[in-house]
């Protein structure tokens, strides 16, 4: 990803998010279709609270685009490789 793609999204700390907002965005990012949580079925609020400890862990980040005007949920390090 060049410099100028990857300016134009902004980091949205994932705390600063009405929970209702935050659960929004968590619940379409995780039933997206192919998301994968390996063998084990998991719930959809097993499959939220993950990607939410996720964020305390700082593992996932939240992203807005502001050409786009949207928001998406990455994994840090896929992002930061990609940024560099």
């Amino acid at each position: 990803m060049d410099n100028e793609t990857a300016g134009q999204f902004l980091e949205v700390p994932w705390d600063a998010l009405e929970t209702d907002t935050l659960r929004a965005l968590v619940e379409e990012f995780v039933t997206r279709e192919g998301t994968d949580y390996g063998e084990v079925e998991l719930s959809l609020e097993q499959k939220v609270d993950r990607v939410i400890d996720g964020f305390r862990n700082k593992k996932y980040l939240i992203l807005f685009d502001q050409e786009m005007q949207s928001c998406h949920i990455a994994e840090k390090k896929r992002w930061d490789e990609s940024a560099t």
